[in-house]
């Protein structure tokens, strides 16, 4: 069985990327125990976000899926026990024992004492460092044949400042200039500043474990790059956002040591 999540950090520059909603695993009995399909579980997943770290040289990738451990959720949160804790779905068949929640939980905090290993070597290295946590969101749900949501109400990228320090808020600001200059096929990108996911508890950790040296955004990229329903991946609209990401890179290299 894979690790819950793989670290890969070559600490050469000071920005990592991370895709903590990428993971379709689960362990056997939880997968045993899911009463959604496998068609609703991928998509509320994040599939495919790990792509948009493969340029960046400090990776954290999780390989399990957030229907067994949702890593971007306090720890009272982490694991789905009620419709409420995911979007109205009932997510088991029979609620899990003491020791499938406590698996999980070990999983989680597996997780989040390795992540902090790493970024403690990133702090001592840099002194200041850069976190972006790249999630992925729906935008047809009302079904495969329906209207798509409302495209002011869901912009093409969301910049999540939660919990943010303001000396971070300059840089969010060139952040977003950035993204939003990018040529996307003849047009520019709709990106903005805390639309409707502002970000969640694994920023809030980083922030709370990193205070003075820590400037995390979670960012957001809509569904146009992929059917939601099919899982098919539309490579050409895909690479043109991996590419407006790496846009960023060389200015939070040169930004980030100054906040």
């Amino acid at each position: 069985m894979k690790k819950i999540a793989e670290f890969d950090f070559d600490y050469r520059k000071p920005l990592v990327c991370t895709a903590i909603h990428n993971g379709h695993l689960l362990s056997p009995k939880i997968k045993n125990n899911l009463a959604v399909s496998e068609d609703i579980q991928i998509y509320e997943e994040d599939p495919f976000t790990e792509r948009f770290t493969k340029g960046c040289g400090n990776r954290i990738i999780v390989n399990f899926s957030r229907f067994e451990v949702d890593l971007n959720r306090s720890p009272e949160k982490c694991v789905y026990l009620k419709p409420e804790d995911a979007w109205g779905l009932k997510t088991r068949k029979n609620p899990p024992s003491d020791c499938a929640i406590s698996q999980s939980l070990e999983k989680y905090h597996g997780f989040y004492a390795e992540a902090k290993s790493y970024f403690s070597e990133m702090e001592k290295k840099f002194g200041r460092f850069f976190v972006y946590d790249i999630h992925s969101y729906n935008h047809h749900r009302l079904g495969s044949e329906a209207e798509f949501d409302d495209p002011e109400k869901n912009p093409e990228i969301i910049i999540g400042t939660n919990n943010m320090p303001e000396k971070c808020f300059p840089l969010v600001k060139k952040i977003q200039e950035k993204l939003t200059s990018y040529n996307y096929f003849g047009r520019s990108l709709d990106a903005r500043i805390n639309v409707k996911f502002p970000g969640g508890y694994f920023s809030k950790w980083i922030y709370n474990n990193f205070p003075g040296s820590a400037c995390c955004i979670a960012i957001e990229f809509k569904k146009i790059w992929m059917d939601e329903w099919t899982s098919e991946v539309y490579e050409d609209k895909l690479q043109k956002l991996i590419e407006a990401l790496y846009s960023t890179f060389d200015l939070i290299e040169s930004e980030i040591t100054k906040y």
